[in-house]
């Protein structure tokens, strides 16, 4: 049990992220720390260097001008004034004989016979007997076998150095306490839109709606953008499947009329050996079988275009050549209904689009205008450029859409009541808009009942 709970906690993404971030930000407050030390170790060694080579050549040069007593008179001024840091100071004879001797009595005991005193020995140490302390000596010849040397014990510097690490001590533990608590903080608060999402996702496999989404934070940050297409695509899927219950629902009733007159044509032709009555009844199941198919691929077409799939192919489309292809075929449908149809389209007006789903959209629209439009009325196909826009309007004059019906003409299967005593599937505008808008267009109607209607397509040019 351990084990496994060892391995929820090491795959643990929150985990994870807060070692990293901690191991990250002690790796850079070592390195910081043990520069800084270094370089303050470094800045005191040469300090201390350098008063013992400057106070050794101003000794040398007070000895060479004035001899012993010069040099010991200044030795003696400089510590009764206190102006210089104590010093080691001693003279050396051509027979190793001292000469002269200072040393600060505070600094302890020191084995001087294992200092180098040898013309050619510039630097050396000795460590003190009774604590933890070096003396840094300086040598300077001075001519026929004389040396005057000159040190300073490491003592100050030690002292300092150990008082500086401890503070860096301080410092770093306190930065490492913050940086484990700063870095679980900012791990969970980082994320917790990542948890949100999670939640989310799992209330949806548990209830199976839809309807839930992520919460929003206005970061503006990779992850706050993934919440937002995140809940774009519930938004979508929601909108998917309630159009497909509903189109589901509207088939389920579409289709119980033609299934159930294709099983009474078929029973009434087995009740009868007439052949007649037989090919009646073949002629009906193939009319209603069409009817079924028909609406079958119009929602095909519908859902492909309504999420994305439907393969269009762009090019130039001549509109005015295009209009006259739709005239030709419902002009013939138009004058039986004693409908006046007029197209209006500039020559060389081009629009890139998928030739065959616009010509099909058009079709629906003029479809729509000739069946609705009593006798004596006028349907109008007319096209323009606007900026950077092409637009087509079909304009009749028939019997006009009723103000609460026309959000829901782009429904599926959706019949108005004016359209109830005419037949039809209830899906040409569903198959206009849908085949409009996947080509990066849109479709707009204004209508007044008894006046006519005027739908214009939009597509980019």
């Amino acid at each position: 049990m351990s084990s496994s709970w060892v391995d929820r906690v090491s795959q643990a993404l929150g985990l994870r992220l807060a070692a990293w971030y901690l191991g990250t930000f002690l790796a850079s407050t070592f390195v910081i720390v043990g520069l800084t030390y270094g370089l303050l170790a470094s800045s005191l060694e040469t300090r201390d260097h350098d008063i013992i080579q400057s106070t050794l050549r101003e000794y040398a040069t007070r000895y060479q001008a004035g001899g012993l007593p010069a040099l010991a008179r200044a030795i003696e001024i400089e510590q009764r004034s206190g102006q210089r840091e104590p010093l080691f100071v001693r003279l050396v004879g051509p027979f190793q004989d001292v000469l002269l001797y200072s040393l600060p009595e505070t600094w302890g005991a020191f084995d001087l016979s294992e200092l180098p005193g040898g013309p050619d020995d510039i630097w050396g140490q000795v460590r003190a007997r009774d604590r933890n302390a070096v003396l840094e000596v300086a040598t300077l010849p001075l001519g026929g076998g004389t040396v005057l040397q000159v040190g300073k014990t490491s003592e100050t510097r030690d002292q300092l150095l150990s008082n500086f690490w401890r503070v860096l001590m301080l410092g770093a533990t306190a930065a490492v306490g913050i940086g484990i608590v700063g870095g679980l903080f900012l791990t969970r608060s980082t994320l917790k839109p990542l948890r949100d999402l999670r939640d989310a996702v799992q209330r949806i496999l548990r209830t199976g709606q839809t309807d839930d989404r992520v919460p929003v934070y206005g970061n503006d940050d990779a992850v706050d953008e993934l919440s937002g297409l995140f809940n774009a695509m519930l938004a979508r899927i929601t909108t998917l499947i309630h159009g497909m219950r509903n189109a589901l629902d509207h088939v389920a009733h579409d289709l119980r009329t033609p299934m159930t007159r294709l099983r009474v044509t078929a029973e009434s032709a087995l009740a009868t050996n007439d052949p007649a009555r037989h090919r009646d009844a073949l002629s009906d199941c193939l009319e209603e079988s069409d009817r079924v198919l028909s609406m079958l691929t119009t929602l095909m077409d519908i859902s492909e275009a309504e999420t994305g799939t439907m393969k269009l192919s762009v090019s130039a489309v001549d509109l005015a050549q295009l209009a006259a292809e739709v005239a030709a075929v419902y002009e013939d449908s138009a004058d039986d209904a004693g409908v006046t149809f007029v197209t209006s389209v500039p020559e060389r007006l081009v629009v890139r689009a998928d030739r065959d789903r616009l010509r099909q959209a058009l079709a629906n629209l003029v479809d729509n205008a000739v069946k609705y439009t009593p006798r004596g009325g006028r349907v109008d196909v007319e096209a323009r450029q606007t900026g950077g826009a092409v637009s087509i309007s079909v304009r009749d004059t028939g019997t006009g859409i009723a103000e609460h019906e026309i959000p829901r003409i782009w429904d599926r299967l959706y019949r108005g009541d004016q359209s109830r005593t005419t037949r039809g599937l209830g899906l040409g505008l569903s198959l206009v808009r849908a085949s409009v808008e996947a080509q990066g267009g849109h479709v707009t109607v204004s209508s007044q009942p008894g006046l006519g209607s005027a739908f214009t397509i939009t597509l980019p040019n």
